[in-house]
């Protein structure tokens, strides 16, 4: 988007020098082309948009390029009494169209673009003449629109179908993961039970110089927290299915059997449930006043911190210094929750794709995008369906930090 805005900015005034000066055309409009490039502007900062102006994105998105592509190209055509230079103008806009809009958003624009393009003519030229070559044109430029937009639906059918069968695999996988957990748990659970008694069984017979098997003192103090470990391990990965789960199940759009949640209960709940491994919980910091409410899941919520949980202790890695930082802030029009780390942070070449489904990088180990490429996504899919935002800011090396926007009730 912000690339796509900044060659409008630039080339709609620089084309009118071009088809003034350099090689005249029969008509040109300072004026229509000055309203192209200042509609774009707000585009090149779109993620510094207030949370109700981001909700509208989309509809800003589909009518700047509207007025920029078919509905311009259309009338200066027309106005160019349909010559060569804005002919091959015309095709130009509708190739980007086919690259910039899904089949419906494309065939809408062509349609309404033209049609308005048409009825501004008509109101700015006297006489009005619509000749058997426009319609020529307008033939040509409608088979092209209808290949792009058969393209188009054939490209977004296959990448639905994609999303869902690597969704559905991931659920599969996670549910076939539940019975061996289950069997290594149960084991972890006698081995927590009766090992401790086996091992003071085995050194009283030491002390008694019985003939038993001796056990290397090293491996002996091993076996003092391998239950404790494998239990831990266990619970872990039990809670790693289960964001699986969430996030196969959870198809984005509306929320469904909303209600209204308190942000406090959910980071509360999020704490107490998720599987810290030993060390780690000490290093989670949180400040959760002031509290507020919003309208949503407070399950789905719960998993949007699991998580954010499991990848700031990813790329936190063994830096001991490194810890995470939770808090609230409170506005008139939205809340706000701030998460932070100081970890290995996001490399800023990754950083613009890490809520991208599917998006993955392995370059390090400690890279936060590393894994499945659905939990951000997740994330950002939970967030929009309660109306909210997640952004995320990061500096490598030194932190990250993701800040989730509630609207207030």
């Amino acid at each position: 988007m912000r690339v796509i805005a900044l060659v409008a900015i630039v080339g709609f005034p620089l084309y009118y020098y071009v088809w003034k000066f350099l090689f005249p055309q029969p008509y040109e409009n300072l004026t229509l082309r000055l309203i192209g490039s200042a509609l774009f502007v707000p585009a090149l900062a779109f993620e510094r948009w207030p949370t109700w102006a981001k909700k509208l994105l989309p509809w800003y998105w589909y009518g700047t390029t509207l007025y920029a592509l078919p509905f311009f190209f259309t009338f200066m055509l027309l106005k160019n009494n349909g010559n060569d230079v804005w002919v091959e103008s015309a095709l130009i806009a509708a190739f980007v169209m086919v690259l910039l809009h899904d089949w419906s958003m494309l065939v809408l624009h062509f349609v309404t673009g033209i049609g308005l393009g048409i009825i501004a003519y008509c109101l700015t030229t006297d006489p009005v003449v619509l000749g058997t070559n426009y319609l020529m044109h307008l033939t040509i430029f409608s088979f092209a629109v209808a290949l792009g937009a058969a393209s188009n639906y054939d490209q977004e059918r296959i990448q639905i179908e994609q999303e869902r069968a690597m969704l559905a695999t991931a659920g599969s996988v996670a549910h076939e993961l539940r019975t061996p957990l289950v069997a290594i748990r149960v084991g972890a659970a006698g081995l927590l039970r009766f090992l401790p008694g086996l091992l003071d069984t085995y050194l009283l017979a030491q002390r008694h110089r019985l003939p038993v098997p001796r056990i290397r003192t090293a491996h002996l103090r091993s076996l003092q927290g391998v239950a404790g470990r494998i239990e831990q391990e266990a619970n872990y990965s039990n809670a790693i299915i289960d964001m699986l789960l969430a996030t196969a199940r959870f198809t984005g759009g509306n929320m469904q059997n909303a209600a209204t949640c308190s942000i406090v209960h959910c980071v509360e709940t999020a704490l107490s449930r998720y599987p810290f491994r030993e060390g780690d919980r000490p290093r989670v910091h949180c400040n959760l006043r002031p509290d507020f409410s919003f309208n949503g899941s407070e399950m789905l919520t719960v998993h949007v911190l699991f998580n954010l949980l499991k990848n700031a202790f990813r790329h936190m890695g063994s830096n001991e210094t490194a810890c995470i930082s939770i808090r609230l802030e409170s506005g008139s029009t939205d809340n706000r929750l701030i998460f932070s780390d100081t970890g290995s942070g996001i490399a800023p070449d990754i950083l613009p794709h890490i809520f991208t489904r599917f998006y993955t990088s392995s370059s390090t180990t400690e890279d936060v995008t590393l894994g499945t490429g659905i939990g951000l996504a997740f994330c950002r899919d939970v967030m929009q369906a309660i109306g909210g935002a997640i952004t995320c800011s990061s500096v490598q090396g030194e932190y990250t930090e993701f800040v989730l926007t509630f609207p207030a009730p």
